[in-house]
C-alpha cells in the first residue's frame, strides 16, 4: 500500500487505524526514510526536505512547512535533536523535547515524514535522502544552506521561503518571560 503514498496511504491509514497511530507512524528512522525515498522516487514523486528546531511551533513555521509542501509531492521534515538544539541555541533550549516537537510536526497533514537528527546540520540526512528540493527559511542565503551544493549537483533545486514578519520562537519566549 505504500506504493501510492501519500493519497492512498493517507486514506488507508485514516480508515484503518487510530489517528494518533497514524501521526506516530510518520516519525521515521533514517533507514526507513531511505527505503521510502527509493519507493517515492520509483513512483516519480518529488521529495522535498526542510529542517529546523521547531521548538515552539508558530505561524511562521506553519507558513514555511505549507510552502515547502507546495514545492513537490512528499515533504520530509528534519528535526534537530535536543542535544543539537542545546549546542545551537544554548543550555535553556529546547523548550519542548525532540519527541514532542516531532509529534507536533507529524500531526500536520502536509508533512509526510519526520526524522530527528543528532548532528548540528542535516547534511548526512540530505545525503541519505537525496531530495529533489531543499527548502529553508528567508534568513538563509543559498551559499549558507547546508546541502545546497549537493542537491544542485544532483540536478535538484533549492527554494528559500520568505519569512512571515513578526514571528520567532525567541520573541515568544521573551513575551512569556515578560521581557
Amino acid at each position: 500500500f505504500l506504493a501510492y503514498w501519500p493519497s492512498y496511504y493517507f486514506h488507508f491509514l485514516i480508515n484503518t487505524m487510530e489517528k494518533i497511530d497514524w501521526i506516530k507512524s510518520k516519525i521515521k528512522t533514517l533507514s526507513e526514510l531511505q527505503a521510502l525515498s527509493h519507493t517515492w522516487k520509483t513512483l516519480s514523486k518529488q521529495i522535498v526536505f526542510t529542517n529546523g528546531c521547531f521548538d515552539i511551533l508558530h505561524h511562521g513555521h506553519l507558513d514555511l512547512i505549507a510552502k515547502a509542501a507546495d514545492q513537490g509531492n512528499i515533504l520530509v521534515v528534519g528535526i534537530n535533536s535536543d542535544a543539537s538544539v542545546k549546542r545551537l541555541k544554548g543550555a535553556e533550549r529546547p523548550i519542548n523535547n525532540e519527541n514532542d516537537r516531532a509529534f507536533q510536526m507529524a500531526s500536520l497533514l502536509c508533512v509526510d515524514a519526520v526524522y530527528i537528527f543528532e548532528e548540528d546540520t542535516p547534511l548526512a540526512t540530505i545525503e541519505a535522502l537525496q531530495p529533489q528540493v531543499l527548502v529553508k527559511g528567508g534568513d538563509y542565503t543559498l551559499d549558507a544552506i547546508v546541502g545546497a551544493p549537493e542537491t544542485i549537483a544532483r540536478g535538484g533545486r533549492v527554494a528559500i521561503i520568505p519569512f512571515v514578519a513578526g514571528y520567532s520562537t525567541t520573541s515568544i519566549i521573551k513575551k512569556i518571560q515578560g521581557l
